[in-house]
This record gives C-alpha cells, structure tokens and sequence, in this order.
C-alpha cells in the first residue's frame, strides 16, 4: 500500500467479513477496508457483466464479476490466484509474489504483468 493506490471489490471486502469469527477480526477487517477504495457495481453494467458471464462460463461466478470490476476500472489485478481469473480479455493480472519492497511500482507492473 506505500507503494500504490489500493482497491478492492466489495465481494472481497464480503469474504473477509464472512471469514472474520469475532469482533477484534471484524475490527481489524473494517481497518483494512478503510484505508482502500471499495469497488462496486450499479445496474448501468448489468448489460457488460451478462456477456462477460456469457463468455467465461468456466470460471466461478465472483471471478467474473471481479474481473470484470477491475476491468471497467482499468485496474490491474493482484493475486496469488492467477488460474481463477485466466483467459478473462482486457484483465492485467499481476502476481502477488512479484512484488518486492525494494522496487519501484513501475518496475512491478512491467515484470509481474501475466496477462
């Protein structure tokens, strides 16, 4: 996070809520979410998320609608998860293991650029 500007989805922020068992976890959880920008959806995008359903019927359904989240925001996507999100068109996907302390963030987002 010093080194860009972090976001996340709301279905993330959701997942870590659901897996938080009690009230410090929570807390912690809420911490996290407000020093990041949470993206959501609204119906205008309902058309775009239909095709991208449409055209990835092999990956799980909050993959989609991440990717998707990250691709109408023109971000690019990090994760340790690469094959939940493979052959999603327009994502930039960035490893989680090619970020190091010592690089610059333009350095990052040229070598651990997958797609």
């Amino acid at each position: 996070m010093m080194k860009f500007f972090c976001y996340t989805t709301v279905f993330n922020a959701i997942e870590l809520f659901a897996l938080a068992p009690g009230d410090r976890e929570r807390a912690a959880v809420s911490a996290a979410m407000g020093a990041m920008k949470i993206l959501g959806l609204n119906a205008k995008q309902s058309p775009r998320y239909g095709a991208w359903f449409a055209a990835h019927p092999g990956l799980k359904p909050v993959s989609v609608l991440i990717a998707g989240l990250c691709v109408e925001s023109k971000l690019p996507l990090l994760t340790n998860d690469v094959k939940s999100f493979r052959g999603f068109r327009g994502l930039r996907i960035i490893k989680s293991s090619a970020l190091r302390a010592d690089e610059t963030a333009e350095s990052i987002l040229a070598s651990g650029l997958v797609s």
